[in-house]
Formats: structure tokens, sequence, C-alpha cells
């Protein structure tokens, strides 16, 4: 089953042009706040309508512009979930998921299984204020598949929550999304969670969405500085083709890649990480001068500036080891080496 998107619509300021497709595994919509994300999940699920385009799955059409169909929420079967639950506040756990049934005769067969099946029959009876943060979760997961759902839309599932209970409920959203057959879309912000959870990401940037790739590939080769960003790049900086080399002007630093390089190339990415202290001898080293030290929870973060750098430059932010920084003899001068295979190509 596929589920395809290909839809254009005004949200305010901001022109959503969206085209992607979801089939098995889980799709991630990767964008920062404000990037679509939400509106497109909407016009997916029916709950607002593009201005054009078309939304199918498995060939047969939820909205098409052009052949004028718009078929209702209810008709669409497909299951959304938000940050804050959407749960009825006047019905028990069991009216909650009894609620998602289409057919009146199944719903008290279904909603036992459901509490079964996500571990709430001890809960049955609580309505939504008594129950704890992952309880509140599985009611809602047990919503979503009591209806049937044909596709699963997850909309910043675990955005407003704290790390410490961050950790259980992703355990089990990505239990649910495993073990559910139809195409996953899951809307996030976070390069950590979409990573850990979705094979394939599309990145949405400013509205538009580029074209879907693999989570490995974006994080090895993002591609555009968008991308980069989102995949956690912390070093991003204008760069110059120059025969077989690459010449960062601000930093007055020529660095050789291991892949062919684009004649498109305007910047580069660098991985904090895989920045790292050496000798002079190694490939694609230069002189830096620290600038600044950070000591964050399980590592160092150093702020240098290339020797060649102009004064307005960008530092160039190196992250290690806290104790391999700790035993550096020289923390004011120091040679560093970026690997050819580590420099990201970008546009």
């Amino acid at each position: 089953m596929k589920l395809r998107v290909d839809i254009i619509k005004t949200v305010g300021s901001l022109r959503l042009d969206a085209q992607l497709e979801a089939g098995e595994g889980t799709l991630a919509l990767l964008g920062a706040t404000g990037s679509g994300k939400t509106a497109i999940l909407r016009c997916i699920a029916g709950l607002s309508d593009p201005d054009e385009g078309r939304i199918m799955i498995d060939g047969e059409p939820l909205f098409d512009s052009y052949r004028h169909v718009n078929l209702p929420p209810q008709k669409r079967k497909i299951g959304l979930l938000t940050p804050g639950y959407a749960l009825f506040p006047h019905l028990t756990v069991q009216g909650n998921i009894a609620a998602a049934v289409e057919a009146k005769p199944d719903r008290g067969r279904v909603s036992v299984d459901a509490l079964r099946r996500f571990r709430l029959v001890d809960a049955a009876d609580k309505k939504p204020r008594q129950l704890s943060e992952l309880e509140r979760q599985r009611t809602a997961l047990a919503r979503l598949w009591a209806s049937h759902p044909s596709a699963v839309l997850l909309d910043e599932p675990l955005s407003a929550l704290d790390s410490f209970l961050k950790f259980g409920l992703e355990q089990e959203l990505s239990d649910f999304v495993r073990g559910f057959d139809g195409p996953v879309i899951w809307a996030s912000h976070d390069r950590g969670e979409v990573y850990r959870n979705c094979p394939s990401v599309c990145v949405l940037e400013n509205g538009v969405s580029q074209e879907v790739i693999s989570a490995e590939r974006l994080l090895n080769h993002p591609g555009t500085e968008g991308a980069a960003r989102l995949s956690g790049c912390k070093n991003i900086i204008g760069a110059i083709p120059r025969h077989n080399a690459i010449f960062i002007p601000e930093w007055g630093v020529t660095l050789r890649s291991a892949y062919p390089i684009p004649p498109l190339l305007t910047r580069v990415g660098i991985r904090a990480h895989q920045v790292r202290i050496t000798e002079p001898a190694l490939v694609n080293t230069f002189s830096v001068t620290v600038e600044r030290v950070i000591e964050d929870v399980s590592s160092t973060i150093v702020l240098l500036r290339p020797n060649g750098a102009s004064v307005d430059a960008p530092l160039l932010r190196m992250e290690l080891d806290r104790n391999t920084w700790r035993t550096t003899p020289d923390q004011r001068n120091l040679t560093v080496s970026i690997g050819p295979q580590d420099i990201l190509l970008l546009r």
C-alpha cells in the first residue's frame, strides 16, 4: 500500500509545495517548527483542503482538485496522532476507544481487544485526566488501532515531553508503527527521533519538500544546506570549487573531498565530532587558535579560529570526548584535520 501526496497549499505567508510517497516502513517528515509539517498532515487527513493537487492511497483518490474529488475525513480511513492526543475528556478509556469503531455492534468486542493489546485493562474505566502520560498515549494508540486506518500520521507525537518521559513513550510508539502494515508518516523536528525510528526521510524546508532519501544518506550526504542543518551539522560555510578541491574563502583553507565536487557547490558542512586534533602531515590539516571552550554534559565543545581566517569569519566548532580534551597538551594552538570523506557537499 502506498500513500502519494502531490499538493500545493498557501498557509498564511507560507506556500506549501509537497511531493512525497510513503509505503513500507515509516517515512519521516523532517522540518523545523513552522515549515508546514502539520499543514501537510491535516491535508492528508482531510481536516484542511489543499489549493490544488492530489492525495492518493493505493491509486484511489482521497483528494483530487482536477477530478473534483474530496473525501470527508471519516471516509479516508487515516489515523492522526497529535501531541495532546485529543482524547474525549468526558469518556472513559474504553469509551474513547469504542468511539473510534465505525460499526456500533462491534464496539464492545473491538474495545475489549484493544484494552488487552495495549495493556489498558486496569485503566478501562478511568477518564483521561486520571491517566499517566504513558496511559494517555496508549489510549490514543488503542483508539487509532480500533479505527482500522489505512495509513497513520504522527504529528510531532513526542514534542511536548521531557526527556525522561520521552524515552519510554518513544519505545511504545516505535513498537506500534513497526506492527502496522500500512504507510506511516512521522512528522518531527528531532533528527535523533527520526534516525531511530524512520528508515526514510523527506526534508521539508520553508514549505517545500525535498526528495525522499534514506536516514543514512541524510547524515552522510544531505545535499542541501537546509537538510544539513536539520541533520545536526553545526559547521556550514561558503565554499568555491577549485579544480579537484574546495576553497573556503572565509577561513583561507583548501580542502580535498573524497567525492566528485559538483560545479554548483556553494557551501560545505563539517560535523563537529569529525574535526580532529592531529599531526600536520595528514591530508586536510590546518592550524587553528582556540577561542572558547564549553563543557557540555558528556563532551567538550571547542570553538576554533583557523589561522588564515578573516576577522568576521564564523568559528569552527569541534566536539570531542572530555578526557581527550583534558589531556591535550597545548589547549591554545592546535593542528586539526577533516577527513575528505567527512566533508558534506551542499548547494
